[in-house]
């Protein structure tokens, strides 16, 4: 008799669960928008590092074409340099 009782009344009276669905609601809502804000800031540094990486790529070559050299000696110069990278690697 007392199973047939159980299953019959709710867990929590519906006229007090809406205040705890509300607070559901809203506390997903806050995970969510703080994983977001983690994410644009992770996006911004990835971006910065990308954009002073690129700088840096451009650099040397900025420095051959007003030094003049030829565009085999700026060959060998990359290679140079890709070697001595591979070599601190």
């Amino acid at each position: 008799m007392s199973a047939l009782l159980l299953a019959d009344s709710p867990a929590l009276p519906l006229h007090t669960a809406g205040k705890y669905v509300a607070g559901a609601y809203v506390v997903l809502f806050a995970i969510v928008l703080i994983y977001v804000a983690i994410m644009a800031i992770r996006l911004r540094s990835v971006e910065r590092s990308l954009r002073e990486l690129g700088e840096r790529a451009e650099r040397p070559r900025q420095g051959e074409h007003r030094q003049g050299e030829s565009s085999q000696d700026g060959v060998a110069s990359d290679a140079a340099h890709s070697q001595r990278e591979r070599e601190t690697v």
